[in-house]
């Protein structure tokens, strides 16, 4: 039986997701509900590819884009762990998006 593909909030348990314990604090993150992403590397909205998201939390700060992000994101844990998972089918952007 395969594991579950984890969104990366649940990965890194950042409890931004939608009614997660640190909205107050910090806010719903943007790849918890960029619907736009939904489905790609087979997350749910930007959870399995929050690294082409601008506005996510990395290392305890907000991020800017990936090509601002990439050096920290080629480095993440859940990053290589969603590319190991895809394979050939691995998505680095969105639709359109570039570097």
């Amino acid at each position: 039986m395969s594991e579950k593909k984890l969104n990366c909030w649940e990965f890194m348990k950042c409890g931004r997701e939608p009614g997660g314990s640190k909205v107050h604090e910090l806010g719903v993150c943007p790849a918890a509900t960029a619907e736009k992403a939904d489905g790609l590397n087979g997350g749910k909205n930007g959870g399995r590819i929050c690294w082409a998201i601008a506005g996510t939390i990395c290392g305890g700060k907000i991020t800017g884009t990936f090509a601002q992000k990439k050096e920290t994101c080629l480095k993440c844990e859940f990053y290589k762990r969603v590319r190991k998972e895809e394979g050939i089918y691995f998505q680095v952007l969105m639709p359109g998006q570039t570097a």
